[in-house]
């Protein structure tokens, strides 16, 4: 059994955490394998979620020999947060509320507490022992803020994203006859649905080779002036590439939004329905429209 240390001859907690991660990562990376966060994130491999441990505890020790246990910005981390963000978003995806992911990186910590104290307990005194088990608990923390951190931000670009693919499914264009496609449009339109609006239209010009589009809003509660000119500007757009666009089933209180702003739409062509807005497109591509007669015509 090793002698024990005096107080001059201790060298510093965290340092000698460095030093125990470095000479345990194996046996940390194999223990952490079988951790729910690990297990439930690598289930194809198993070496896979060792490698991954073993990345995670590299970096802890960069981390300790530098002294800033309390620093999730200490560049030991910098290499495993891409890392983590993978877990992270892999988790997110799987359900896992952040509350779950605290709690699974919560559970890393008692395997690698056991395994320092079986490192230290025969030889070090107890008032170093308890120093160097507060620098790793403390060292724990950080990493499972840093954790969070990436759960959080992965979890925002998860939300954006699918909010994103809502938006392109909300806005589905239509062939409606050879040369012409429609956007009709239910819902509030703010400025992000307003884009997606735009790009789905103009996408849908160059592979229809259509040079009619009408944006039917009758189903769009309400406009402001920023959609407003966002409609102006996906008009203008559609016309640079060749494509006629008409707007169509504006609704009274909406005609009224827009001359309270001072809104000049007197370069956009309007239709009151999409019928009416169909029947336009398809005289402008040489097509004879007759009207049905009324009941009361057939009766005569």
């Amino acid at each position: 059994m090793p002698e024990q240390q005096t107080a001059e001859e201790r060298t510093d907690p965290a340092e000698e955490v460095g030093t125990f991660l470095r000479q345990r990562r194996e046996q940390i990376a194999q223990r952490w394998a079988d951790a729910a966060l690990f297990r439930t994130v690598f289930t194809v491999s198993r070496d896979e979620a060792v490698e991954a441990g073993r990345a995670v505890v590299e970096a802890l020790a960069a981390v300790a020999a530098t002294g800033r246990l309390e620093d999730p910005e200490a560049d030991g981390f910098a290499v495993v947060r891409e890392q983590l963000a993978r877990t992270a978003h892999s988790r997110a995806r799987a359900g896992a509320t952040i509350g779950q992911i605290s709690a699974e990186m919560d559970a890393l910590r008692p395997p690698v507490t056991d395994l320092l104290l079986d490192e230290f307990s025969d030889h070090a005194p107890a008032d170093h022992l308890r120093e160097c088990t507060t620098a790793l608990t403390v060292l724990m923390g950080t990493l499972r803020l840093v954790m969070l951190e990436t759960a959080m931000s992965a979890g925002q670009e998860l939300i954006n994203r699918q909010r994103l693919e809502l938006l392109e499914v909300a806005t589905p264009v239509i062939k409606l006859w050879e040369g012409i496609v429609a956007v009709p449009l239910i819902g509030t339109l703010d400025s992000a649905r307003s884009q997606v609006v735009m790009e789905t239209l103009l996408d849908a010009v160059v592979e229809q080779h259509a040079r009619i589009a009408i944006l039917d809003i009758t189903g769009v509660p309400t406009v402001d002036s920023l959609v407003a000119q966002h409609l102006m500007k996906t008009v203008a757009a559609a016309r640079l590439m060749g494509a006629e666009c008409i707007v169509s089933g504006i609704r009274p209180a909406i005609a009224q939004t827009i001359v309270h702003l001072g809104i000049d739409l007197s370069s956009v062509l309007t239709r009151a329905s999409l019928a009416d807005a169909l029947a336009y497109a398809l005289e402008q591509q040489g097509a004879h429209i007759v009207p049905n007669p009324s009941p009361a015509a057939e009766t005569r």
